[in-house]
């Protein structure tokens, strides 16, 4: 009980000192508000980022791989002066991949985006022309982690038979079709009139994407609606068991040059891309803004951890003779340094609280600014509280010891 009264009564000295040098403790909470803010605010925007990259590409599927023009590294690698140019996948080749791939426990789904300028009309109400038409299988929507909330997806009827039935993207919901039932509505696209069959689970935007206004239809239809030259097919495989995703993969490597004619020492000129593979390679991207956020944020809270010092260097020297009255009233050496300590302490934690509080405040606007998902950064916050409490230690030890160290004889005669 004595041991809480105590400290109950270093602290509130410590207020009190605090608030009578109010601007001096105002400028020094700011500088280490600065810091925890930029380190913060920083780290806020990078989840919300490795968020938005999880949440986007988990709709690849967890056990899936996709056939492209290109490897991910290589259009990453845009500074590669010797980037070769890959042919395009092609209906043929897409398809004969699709007949000639037998892997156990694999299923391939064709896909290609037939426009992305397309204009959607039901009776006397139509779309901007900005609808994208994907041309797809009935594998498509599993594959690619996909379902519809409401009516059905497509069957492989539907595939063979050349049906002219859609599925929507959640977003008609909110436009063309508010509040009406699209299941069963007919559409019509560039002309031609579809039966809607369902409706997507809403997405939202994959990097400024919008993946909710589209319009799926069966990819033979597309093909005879949206003729264009050299239109690229996108092959997607989603393996049953993850074990054998490696394997399955490996496999599709070897069948795709053979599809290719590529001879053995021939490079692949196309990619295949795991999709826990591309989401381990887009988030250790990440990394580098991780590893900024530390570096300015040491630098800026370094500086506050001198200003903090200073602060009570100079406060010990202008509360010399009111230590030297304590210490003759028989105040311990220990209690003396408590006393600064804890006014140090005190100056760190309103600095960090501060700072936390603007740098998920900045995280989060910009994360809603660039449409990131914004996650509270738990890991941050920790960081924050624990870098202003060393800063705090750092910076109130010297000052503390060197008040308690003052003699209390020379300590009154001070001036």
């Amino acid at each position: 009980m004595i041991g809480i009264g105590l400290f109950k009564e270093n602290t509130r000295i410590a207020l009190g000192a605090i608030r009578s040098q109010l601007l001096r403790t105002i400028l020094t909470v700011m500088i280490i508000a600065i810091g925890i803010t930029a380190l913060v605010g920083i780290l806020t925007v990078v989840s919300a980022l490795e968020n938005t990259i999880m949440k986007d590409f988990a709709s690849m599927g967890a056990n899936t791989f996709s056939i492209n023009q290109y490897d991910f590294s290589e259009r990453v690698n845009r500074n590669n002066a010797e980037q070769k140019i890959n042919p395009i996948i092609s209906y043929p080749q897409a398809k004969a991949f699709q007949d000639k791939y037998t892997f156990p426990f694999t299923t391939t789904s064709l896909s290609f985006t037939a426009t992305s300028s397309a204009e959607v009309k039901y009776e006397a109400e139509k779309t901007d022309p900005e609808i994208s038409v994907l041309g797809v299988d009935q594998n498509f929507l599993p594959n690619k982690g996909m379902e519809a909330t409401k009516g059905r997806n497509f069957t492989g009827f539907d595939i063979s038979n050349n049906n002219y039935v859609c599925i929507l993207g959640s977003d008609f919901e909110k436009g063309l079709f508010k509040d009406v039932n699209p299941i069963d509505k007919t559409i019509s696209v560039r002309g031609a009139k579809f039966k809607v069959i369902g409706v997507l689970k809403e997405k939202g935007s994959t990097f400024g994407n919008n993946q909710d206004l589209r319009v799926l239809i069966p990819i033979q239809v597309a093909r005879s609606l949206f003729s264009a030259p050299n239109i690229n097919y996108d092959i997607n495989v989603m393996v049953s068991k993850k074990e054998s995703l490696a394997m399955a993969s490996d496999n599709a490597t070897i069948a795709m040059r053979k599809i290719r004619k590529l001879s053995p020492v021939q490079e692949n000129n196309f990619g295949v891309e795991r999709s826990d593979d591309l989401i381990q390679r887009l988030l250790s991207n990440t990394e580098v803004l991780r590893i900024s956020a530390w570096v300015i944020g040491i630098i800026t809270v370094f500086g506050s951890s001198i200003a903090l010092m200073n602060i009570m260097l100079v406060s010990v020297t202008e509360r010399t003779r009111e230590i030297g009255v304590r210490k003759s009233l028989g105040a311990k050496r220990s209690t003396i340094a408590w006393q600064f300590f804890t006014e140090t302490l005190v100056i760190g934690q309103m600095g960090g609280i501060l700072g936390i509080i603007l740098g998920i405040g900045i995280g989060f606007g910009i994360a809603k600014a660039i449409d990131f998902n914004f996650v509270i950064p738990w890991m941050a916050i920790m960081a924050a509280f624990i870098t202003t409490f060393i800063v705090a230690i750092v910076s109130g030890l010297y000052p503390a010891i060197k008040a308690s160290k003052l003699d209390p004889v020379e300590a009154l005669r001070y001036e």
